[in-house]
């Protein structure tokens, strides 16, 4: 008997991720504020929006990561939703990093899950003694030149 599947088609898969998406861009979060003006606090309920993830995503749908990918991501018609996702998830965050939604301290941490990284390449190529060598080989060359 084959594997009961929370996600009877692509679409359906399709429909469930949007819904996700919207729920995402759509939280509703109780902020405090003080009022100088009115010496007082102010609360306000403000809409906020949060990073596409699939970890996220299989929550919202009351699925385990590990059974999603097991179930969906190989199986014949649900590859390119799978695909998709994965990639509305990678450009999501970047977006809402450059919007600053995200504050950017966050970008190495958070975007490293896509791939990208911070760190710069360094490497120089010989060591110090080995461009000491080269400097010293040159300056030679240049006094020979003058007749020295």
């Amino acid at each position: 008997m084959g594997k009961r599947l929370r996600f009877k088609t692509p679409g359906e898969l399709a429909e469930t991720w949007d819904a996700y998406k919207e729920e995402c861009d759509n939280q509703m979060v109780l902020t405090h504020d003080f009022s100088s003006k009115n010496s007082e606090f102010v609360s306000k309920e403000l809409r906020r929006s949060v990073t596409y993830t699939i970890e996220g995503f299989c929550v919202f749908a009351g699925i385990a990561r590990s059974k999603f990918y097991a179930t969906y991501a190989e199986r014949r018609g649900y590859g390119d939703i799978v695909t998709r996702m994965k990639e509305e998830c990678e450009v999501d965050a970047r977006k809402k990093f450059e919007m600053q939604v995200i504050p950017s301290q966050l970008a190495g941490l958070w975007m490293s899950k896509y791939g990208y990284t911070t760190k710069q390449d360094n490497n120089i190529s010989g060591s110090l003694g080995t461009e000491q060598t080269k400097l010293d080989d040159l300056l030679k060359q240049m006094r020979s030149g003058d007749g020295q």
